[in-house]
């Protein structure tokens, strides 16, 4: 992944409509859903929505393929996971174990706080 690449996708989700049409996506697994089932999402509007998958889909975190009559869309999952190893290549200073595995809600571990005096300096 080179830098070009590693701005388009953060920035394409950087929109709450197309955020809103790729999370039901990523949950949808590997089938994908038609554009009638993302329709259905309340969070998009219907105006904009083919735009949007249309932008999602050049930044390479989305793929579409027909099936009959319909377009089904589905979360490009291995690009996101390159996407995330590569803004985290170079995490917590070499040791990604403070980082914990994508997904985690919270790291498991911290590097201690430094100590403190009463005017909050350390």
């Amino acid at each position: 992944m080179n830098d070009d690449t590693a701005v388009a996708a953060p920035s394409t989700l950087a929109h709450a409509d197309r955020l809103a049409a790729s999370r039901p996506l990523v949950c949808a697994g590997a089938d994908g859903m038609s554009s009638g089932e993302i329709a259905q999402a309340p969070a998009v509007p219907p105006t904009h929505r083919s735009v949007h998958l249309s932008a999602l889909e050049r930044a390479g975190l989305l793929r579409s393929w027909r099936d009959g009559r319909h377009v089904l869309y589905a979360a490009h999952h291995e690009r996101m996971r390159r996407l995330l190893a590569f803004l985290t290549e170079d995490c917590c200073t070499g040791m990604p174990e403070i980082c914990g595995p994508f997904g985690d809600p919270a790291p498991r571990t911290y590097p201690p706080e430094p100590a403190r005096n009463r005017h909050g300096l350390p």
